[in-house]
Formats: structure tokens, C-alpha cells, sequence
């Protein structure tokens, strides 16, 4: 038993840590949809600078044409006092939001307030990339793998015990080895995968760095408004 326990020491925490580090970097940006979130700060910035560009990173190439019109519908009426402004900045705000969450395959629904809280390990992995130091995350997320897997294995090794005792033991040796072992099956297989959004398949994820990069790459579409 020892000699198992170091394998799950020693071979499968390495390999949960990765897979929740990058859980946690496709949740970084679960909060896009609030106000105060990463892609209405863009929106804000774009809207600011009268440029489209701060905001086209956020969405799939397809979707560059939707923005830009509504960008551009959205400075004409911002020019025509401060409740048309409010209202404009509204309608871009949850137009750009929403073809971001549709990039993503997540669902959209409406703008949350600002303030709205995140999900456990967003603030952590939005701090980590805003000071470029990492160790407390990975502590924490080390901790709490760690802390998951001891949990799950430690039951199904007392369930195990009086399995063979009654139907009734032996179902509940049943619930406690599938948890266990899907749970490190997820772990590893988000390891070996790559990082997707909520309920996002495999091929269909933003990425914002490339997008950047292609429309900074066209002359024709860089300072184009």
C-alpha cells in the first residue's frame, strides 16, 4: 500500500497541478461578463481612444466585421449627450461581450454588475498575471489538489475494506472507486489537453495573443475605424 500511495504522491499531484493551473487559466476569465471584467475594460478603452483595436483581440476573426459596425454605430451616438452616451456604451458593452462568450462556446447571459464576485481562483490567477509571479498559485492550487486526491483515495480504501461484506458495502465501494478514479482521469486528461472555456469543444477557443497578432500584422485593418 505505501508503494501505492507514493505513485499517487509522486506521479499523479505533478500532473492534477497542471491540469488545475490551466482550469484555472480558462476560468481567468469567467468574469469577462461583469462590468468591472477584462473585456468591457477594453471596451472602454477602444471607446475612449475612438479606436476599435484595444477590443478585437476579444473575438473569433469572423466576428471582426459585427464589432466594428457596432463600434462605429456606437461613436455616433455617444456624441449626442450623456444619456445617448450611457446607452451606446451599454449596447457595445453587451454586443462585444456576447460574441466573446459565443467565440468560447459559453453561454451569454447579460452583463453582471461590477463588483459581481468570481469564481474561487480567478482573482489569484488575474494577480499572478498582473505581477508575473506565480508561487503563491501554484501553492494554493497544489494545496488543494493534493487535498482532493488524498480525500477521494482515502475513502475508497475504507470502502474497499467492506466491500465484499454486503451488496450494500459493495455498492458503496463502487461509488467511492469511480469517484476516485475519474476524478484523477479529468485531472490528467485537462493535463494532456488543451485549455478550453466553459463548455467550450476542443478547436473553438479564443485566443487572444494570435488574434492581436493577425490584425496587427494586416496594415489594411490595424488603425482602420
Amino acid at each position: 500500500m505505501s508503494s501505492k500511495r507514493t505513485a499517487v504522491r509522486t506521479g499523479v499531484v505533478p500532473a492534477a497541478i497542471a491540469a488545475v493551473l490551466m482550469l484555472f487559466a480558462r476560468t481567468a476569465w469567467a468574469h469577462c461578463d461583469t462590468l468591472d471584467g477584462p473585456v468591457v475594460a477594453a471596451a472602454r478603452e477602444a471607446l475612449e481612444k475612438g479606436d476599435v483595436m484595444p477590443v478585437l483581440m476579444w473575438v473569433q476573426k469572423e466576428n471582426k466585421g459585427e464589432i466594428r459596425e457596432a463600434f462605429r454605430k456606437t461613436l455616433a451616438v455617444r456624441t449626442k449627450g450623456p444619456e445617448a452616451r450611457d446607452l451606446a456604451d451599454m449596447y457595445f458593452f453587451e454586443t462585444l461581450v456576447r460574441l466573446h462568450r459565443a467565440g468560447e462556446g459559453a453561454p451569454y447571459s447579460g452583463l453582471k454588475p461590477a463588483g459581481t464576485a468570481p469564481e474561487p481562483g480567478v482573482q489569484e490567477a488575474d494577480k499572478a498575471l498582473e505581477t508575473g509571479e506565480v508561487n503563491g498559485l501554484v501553492k494554493q492550487v497544489s494545496d488543494a489538489v493534493a487535498a482532493g486526491i488524498r480525500q477521494r483515495f482515502t475513502h475508497a480504501v475504507e470502502a474497499k475494506k467492506h466491500a465484499r461484506e454486503s451488496v450494500e458495502a459493495g455498492r458503496k465501494f463502487t461509488a467511492a472507486y469511480v469517484e476516485f478514479v475519474h476524478y484523477v482521469e479529468r485531472l490528467l486528461a485537462d493535463a494532456a489537453g488543451p485549455a478550453t472555456h466553459h463548455g467550450e469543444a476542443e478547436g473553438t477557443a479564443t485566443q487572444p495573443a494570435q488574434h492581436g497578432q493577425e490584425e496587427k500584422a494586416n496594415p489594411d485593418t490595424e488603425h482602420h475605424h
